[in-house]
């Protein structure tokens, strides 16, 4: 593991690969978009040292954990998520009305436990995208259900994600917003806004560009037959 160097309230966060781990980004999402002062710890998810790479963090064996300035660890995503909400509610990490708070909280745990097909089909890859695919019943399934999730929320004003601005619920669905782009799945107009707004936050092209410049990568991720074609982008 590389030496940490803690600076004074600053957050420790171990993340897989970039380019594929959904839930790691998650956990970026959970800090960086409301400027929380966080530094990555990067482990290589199926490498060889992985499950003690992470004990030796602090971890319980999955990624992302993190270290909280005064040393506590939280070890899964919800933990950190709700950490976030907790100490930082003046930062609009989630909604101010109650009952949007309630429900960005309620999607933030179907996220966590939900969605299996869409998330064994289409693994997340911020690479490239992929030509050809074809969902099966259950994938479109899942995203009949985001889209249930999405027309509630966005019916809100104020702004292009779940609840107007950036929140901890749009940390929690921005894997799930690419993998719409990146396997070509059916989609409302609003849910393709949604995806825009998604990968063009800053937050997320920092975290995309830091992992285009990772070199290897990871067979498993590899969706042949299915042609290879450019990400998403947009001017």
């Amino acid at each position: 593991m590389p030496e940490r160097l803690i600076a004074p309230m600053t957050y420790e966060l171990l993340v897989g690969q970039q380019s594929y781990s959904s839930w790691s980004l998650r956990g970026w999402l959970s800090f960086a978009p409301f400027g929380i002062p966080v530094t990555l710890h990067k482990v290589e998810i199926y490498g060889d040292t992985f499950f003690e790479d992470v004990v030796a963090f602090g971890g319980n064996r999955t990624v992302p954990a993190a270290r909280t300035p005064e040393g506590g660890m939280l070890a899964d995503s919800m933990a950190i998520t709700w950490h976030v909400a907790e100490t930082f509610a003046d930062r609009g990490v989630l909604p101010a009305d109650p009952v949007d708070r309630a429900e960005a909280m309620s999607i933030i745990s179907e996220m966590h436990g939900g969605f299996a097909a869409l998330r064994g089909a289409c693994q997340v890859n911020l690479r490239n995208a992929w030509a050809g695919f074809e969902p099966s019943p259950e994938v479109l399934a899942d995203v009949a259900r985001f889209e249930e999730i999405l027309a509630r929320a966005v019916s809100r004003p104020g702004g292009p994600f779940l609840f107007g601005a950036f929140t901890l619920a749009d940390a929690f669905y921005a894997p799930l917003a690419t993998r719409l782009l990146t396997y070509g799945l059916p989609m409302s107009d609003r849910a393709a806004a949604y995806a825009k707004a998604v990968v063009t936050h800053p937050s997320f092209v920092e975290w995309r560009d830091a992992g285009m410049k990772e070199t290897k990568e990871i067979a498993r991720y590899d969706k042949a037959p299915l042609e290879r074609i450019p990400f998403p982008t947009y001017s």
